[in-house]
């Protein structure tokens, strides 16, 4: 039987600090962010390695009336742009190239405009001045991309090349912090020539298996596996639902779109902080603030492949969040309390209000 302990919830004398979860004010919240807002998905809260709270609300599957359960598996889009980095940060533990390295070095791909000096490190703190496929900070519509571009066409990360490979620079390398899907297609492909395995190989053997999370992959959205939910967009207008089946890549790549469980995701962190995906000096690096994120929010960091909160000028938490149609998750640690707190949804606009209900009575 798998255990989940995550070794991150001591102070600097090696000791808990004295917190103590009142389990019913949190369900309280809970409930009535969910009577206010109704809520499809999962939360699980965990303290010290011991579970306080878990819950499964909605249904993975409208049409046929399954319902959501703590072992559902849920899409995870950009959350899952973590494990890239873990893979990235795996090859240079191996010597095989360094966070340093010259893209043009390890990646034989011919990208005519970019500046020569972009490395491994600005693709994965987003600070590469690369152009990306998807203007996050636009307001575009992500579903709107694969209106004149066949989604079940997207299936390895060298298909979305043509999205991207022939654009201008929209700054100079590690100028500032600018949110970018593209940079972690191209650490993707970078893992493929590296290793000679298809990302998806890689990281499901090297990633997910290491880290014991035995329920999650990247699964294609026209063959999921058991226990796996669809995601579902509503229509404001009328309250209507679809599956977003045709607003997704068929497949996630690189740059997010795996599918997890909460229970996954605690075995992730476990396996992160233990030091069994990565040694203690690489697992530093990974942690550490390299880029302020200034245009994300106040007090915001990105190391690498991970977002950090930080107050009096202390990292407070780390946390992966991913939203795509249809979708949106967090998970986050907050060491200093041993905390977890997971939410993963199968609908976008409840889910993080959610989360943000459970953080007011934990005060985090």
């Amino acid at each position: 039987m798998r255990t989940a302990i995550i070794d991150c919830g001591y102070t600097t004398d090696g000791n808990f600090l004295n917190v103590t979860i009142d389990r019913e004010k949190v369900e309280e919240a809970v409930d009535a962010q969910h009577e206010m807002q109704p809520f499809s998905g999962v939360v699980l809260i965990r303290e010290k390695g011991n579970t306080i709270f878990e819950y499964a609300y909605g249904d993975a599957n409208r049409s046929e009336s399954i319902h959501n359960t703590m072992h559902t598996r849920f899409a995870m889009a950009s959350g899952s742009k973590i494990f890239t980095a873990v893979a990235i940060a795996q090859l240079v533990e191996k010597n095989v190239i360094t966070f340093d390295t010259l893209l043009k070095d390890c990646l034989d791909i011919k990208f005519p405009h970019f500046d020569p000096r972009v490395t491994v490190r600005h693709l994965l703190t987003h600070s590469s001045g690369i152009p990306d496929y998807f203007d996050e900070e636009g307001e575009a519509d992500y579903e709107e991309l694969w209106q004149n571009r066949p989604m079940y066409n997207m299936r390895e990360p060298k298909d979305f090349l043509p999205m991207f490979q022939n654009e201008p620079m929209k700054f100079p390398p590690g100028e500032k912090f600018s949110y970018n899907d593209a940079g972690f297609i191209v650490l993707g492909l970078i893992i493929e020539q590296q290793t000679g395995m298809s990302f998806i190989d890689y990281v499901e053997k090297n990633v997910l298996a290491r880290a014991d999370m035995s329920d999650s992959g990247y699964f294609a959205v026209d063959r999921l596996p058991d226990r796996a939910a669809y995601s579902y967009i509503e229509d404001e207008a009328d309250g209507s639902w679809r599956t977003n089946t045709f607003a997704v890549p068929v497949v996630g790549a690189p740059d997010g779109g795996a599918y997890t469980t909460a229970p996954d995701m605690a075995y992730f962190w476990s396996a992160l902080f233990d030091h069994s995906l990565l040694s203690r000096e690489i697992t530093e690096e990974l942690l550490r603030p390299h880029i302020e994120a200034k245009s994300e929010g106040d007090n915001l960091w990105y190391g690498l492949g991970i977002w950090m909160k930080k107050k009096d000028d202390k990292i407070s938490s780390y946390y992966v969040t991913g939203w795509d149609p249809g979708v949106a998750m967090i998970s986050e640690i907050i060491p200093d309390r041993g905390l977890l707190i997971t939410v993963l949804g199968n609908s976008n606009k409840p889910t993080f209000p959610m989360y943000n209900a459970i953080c007011q009575v934990l005060d985090t």
